[in-house]
């Protein structure tokens, strides 16, 4: 998950009470609503992509159906703490709104969102066997569709091609993590002021924890079993922690405990690290025209130990709310928005390096896209398809999730727990302390699911 995905904790406290009462929400099929027809209105972070949509809509989408599109674009915290208002309320004032594949799921056992599968059904030109299916299973719950993604991304390891030439390394395509701290150690000073590695050190659990979670994984490591059990400071998480951080400091970045997205994008576009392990939305930066270093990058698979692979999973998605009385026209916008046509009109209108990917398998084979991401695109592509989120590490899980554990409690705890983590990162406590604190916050959580008898 980029910078911009910093989460705060509201919407997981509403959503909490929301699964303990959801048989208070209105919970209809998902047909659609006499007052269908005129407007719809939509709730949407304000990204760039998002803005960029929000230009194209009327010219396009409501010039060929009619329906105009009223939106409401707001920062992400902002949007998120609305959002949740909005929806656990069921007030119906917002037709359809962007979420996260981690609140998605949620959402639908809440019973504040609709299942899309009607829909799907009728709508042939959508293409739903096109939407690459990792995502497709992260928007879903209990065997029904709840979300379209809007663009989307997984995670792998890029790195400096030239520097690995000039000190004859060559990294391997699917790499071990052990390899990839063998060639941090050899290429740290490889160029004056140039370290290893980059690796988030922010506090955060869409920050710290958005990689280490994945490392934890494929170390064999989970934040709980599938009987809820914690395992914060299980010899599995422990070893992958310890790993993660003895890495950064020992090859790492400068002021790794503040170091986040950004600030490792920076790094690596400017010089100063020689690898980085992130989001595979990335590469488009580092591929800019007014990227320092552009042309001279590498891209390869996450690193695992004990798993087939280990990226992450995150998306961008429309989902619409279930007290929505213009449900067909919701859907209306939503294939339109996620559609391959919108794609094609971004790439003509506004140049392919803005078409919002990472959620169709058909984009991978757009010739004019792969003009501007032939270097990133197939492992970006290989990464999101590879990516499971029921079934990221080496045992059953109670929640699905890759990089997070899908449960309203995560954000709070997997920050706290960062919190600790990034301190040891600093130098400030250890691994085995920061673990054994975030144990007892994770057995605390762990315990309210024994009690529900939830599995």
């Amino acid at each position: 998950m980029t910078r911009r995905r910093t989460r705060t904790t509201a919407i997981a406290a509403v959503a909490a009470t929301a699964v303990a009462v959801s048989g208070c929400a209105g919970w209809g099929s998902g047909a659609s609503s006499s007052a269908d027809g005129g407007a719809v209105n939509v709730l949407m972070v304000n990204n760039p992509q998002m803005m960029d949509l929000q230009r194209l809509t009327a010219a396009n989408f409501t010039a060929k159906t009619g329906i105009k599109v009223n939106f409401t674009a707001l920062p992400e915290n902002d949007v998120r703490d609305k959002i949740s208002q909005e929806f656990s309320s069921q007030a119906g004032q917002y037709d359809i709104a962007t979420l996260s594949n981690f609140e998605i799921p949620i959402y639908a056992k809440a019973k504040w969102v609709a299942p899309m599968d009607d829909y799907i059904a009728k709508d042939s030109a959508f293409d739903q066997d096109d939407i690459l299916k990792p995502m497709t299973t992260s928007l879903s719950s209990e065997g029904k569709i709840y979300g379209q993604p809007f663009y989307g991304e997984s995670s792998f390891l890029m790195y400096r091609k030239d520097v690995m030439d000039a000190k004859g390394i060559t990294v391997p395509p699917k790499p071990t993590w052990q390899q990839v701290a063998e060639i941090a150690a050899q290429v740290d000073g490889a160029q004056p002021g140039m370290k290893g590695i980059c690796l988030r050190g922010q506090p955060g659990w869409g920050q710290v924890f958005a990689p280490l979670s994945t490392v934890v994984n494929t170390f064999g490591g989970t934040w709980f079993t599938k009987d809820w059990q914690a395992q914060v400071n299980a010899p599995a998480f422990k070893e992958a922690v310890n790993f993660y951080v003895n890495l950064v400091r020992t090859h790492g970045e400068q002021g790794a405990p503040q170091a986040g997205f950004t600030e490792c994008l920076n790094n690596l576009m400017t010089g100063k690290v020689a690898m980085w392990y992130d989001a595979t939305s990335a590469a488009g930066s580092l591929e800019a025209d007014d990227s320092p270093n552009k042309g001279k990058f590498g891209y390869v698979a996450a690193p695992v130990v004990k798993t087939k692979s280990s990226g992450w999973l995150y998306s961008w998605a429309w989902a619409i709310q279930q007290a929505s009385p213009r449900k067909d026209a919701s859907w209306k916008f939503i294939s339109w928005a996620s559609s391959k046509e919108y794609e094609q009109l971004v790439g003509s209108q506004l140049g392919w390096t803005k078409v919002p990917a990472g959620k169709r398998a058909s984009t991978y084979e757009n010739a004019e896209y792969l003009t501007v991401a032939s270097a990133f695109a197939e492992p970006t592509r290989d990464a999101i398809a590879s990516a499971d989120p029921l079934n990221p590490g080496v045992q059953p899980r109670p929640a699905q999730g890759i990089q997070f554990v899908g449960i309203p409690e995560f954000p709070d705890l997997g920050t706290q727990v960062s919190q600790d983590v990034s301190a040891a990162i600093a130098g400030q406590t250890t691994v085995d302390e920061a673990l054994d604190k975030g144990q007892q916050l994770a057995e605390d959580v762990a315990e309210t699911y024994r009690e529900r008898g939830q599995q």
